[in-house]
């Protein structure tokens, strides 16, 4: 059989795609540096460290009786629980493998080839690559104070841009942008350019200027916010998360969404974390405990540091940052490189508990000293 190289013929703009890259799994880094699993400290993914709520595990429990059996490819005890807690319609509600499903699918009803989607310099990843899947073209507008210039996003819009991407608050830079600064942008970008706002860490948020994406669906129908049960909910493994938007958007994606795309499991879980207002309420408090303790740190290293209102702060290491890295992916501890963020001398660590913290802290003072 003659050989076929498969990759040129592929599409073009897969082509020109890299992967994206996730942080490192423990046992990957166990087995690269001969470590103890037990012993390595991932602080890169933004992951909750409480571990599940107990009402989630005894959904999943009840649930695994019922593995031969597909899922409910409608959702609809987690969209009734979501409308009933969010005051929202059902009709509005799409469910996704993680809120990326979403904006992947807001990209395919939207972008062809040609047209722009409008993103923020230091923010997520996914948004360029689902936009560059489809041959669309990713407009970038660079950064203010390391966050979202709302003002020059909008300024940004043509003929051709159908959607803009604003995270709130940003990763990975912790930044956030408020009431005021959010409601003048939506009031200068056209009705027919779909904005979708990303709130995967809004749990985590308390600011009294900081809005909430849902109170302004009413006002702007060219609005969908994306919100996730990956983070404060502690659900990473299972993948679900949800847009909120008018229904004739939701219609739309439900269009391209594939069938049951959120499994059983991810489904019970999340509907019994939804019950579980105390789970969430605690890993707040340990997220900011657990920012005020790496704060803390920083200033004892004479490390300066972006301010974060999410479950991340980004930390400065001028021409040292990858050297860092792998010294502490050495000492069997995760964090987060962001050079390809165009942030080449920060790193990014997740909020883990006060041990895990103290650890990171103790290994990078250990190599800054060294």
């Amino acid at each position: 059989m003659d050989k076929v190289n498969f990759t040129e013929l592929a599409n073009s703009e897969i082509r020109s795609l890299s992967p994206y890259q996730p942080g490192k799994p423990i046992d990957e880094l166990a087995r690269e540096f001969n470590l103890n699993p037990d012993d390595v400290v991932k602080l890169a993914s933004n992951e909750n460290p409480m571990g599940p709520s107990d009402k989630a595990l005894l959904a999943i429990k009840a649930g695994l009786n019922n593995l031969t059996r597909y899922p409910d490819g409608n959702g609809y005890e987690l969209k009734l629980a979501l409308s009933n807690k969010l005051s929202i319609d059902i009709e509005q509600i799409t469910l996704g493998n993680g809120s990326s499903d979403i904006l992947e699918f807001i990209v395919k009803c939207f972008v062809s080839k040609e047209d722009e989607v409008i993103v923020s310099q230091h923010a997520f990843a996914i948004y360029g690559l689902v936009t560059q899947v489809v041959g669309g073209r990713v407009v970038q507008v660079p950064a203010k104070n390391w966050g979202h210039d709302l003002d020059a996003m909008a300024d940004a819009v043509t003929d051709k841009t159908k959607i803009i991407f604003v995270t709130n608050p940003n990763n990975p830079t912790g930044t956030w942008n408020s009431k005021k600064q959010l409601e003048a942008f939506l009031k200068k970008v056209p009705a027919n350019v779909v904005v979708l706002l990303d709130e995967a860490y809004f749990e985590y948020v308390d600011e009294t200027e900081y809005p909430s994406g849902l109170e302004y669906l009413q006002a702007f129908p060219n609005l969908v916010v994306t919100r996730t049960f990956s983070k404060a909910y502690g659900l990473a493994a299972l993948r679900v998360g949800y847009g909120v938007c008018s229904s004739e958007i939701a219609n739309l994606m439900n269009r391209v969404r594939p069938p049951f795309n959120v499994d059983t499991l991810a489904l019970a879980a999340a509907t019994a974390c939804l019950k579980d207002a105390n789970y969430v309420k605690q890993s707040k408090e340990l997220n900011d405990s657990g920012l005020a303790q790496l704060q803390a740190g920083f200033e004892q290293l004479n490390l300066s540091w972006i301010p974060s209102v999410g479950n991340f702060i980004c930390f400065s290491i001028p021409g040292r940052a990858m050297q860092i890295f792998q010294g502490l992916l050495s000492l069997g501890v995760i964090v987060r490189p962001v050079a390809n963020y165009e942030m080449p001398d920060h790193l990014r660590v997740s909020v883990g508990t006060q041990f895990e913290n103290q650890k990171f802290l103790l290994a990078l003072k250990n190599l800054l000293e060294a």
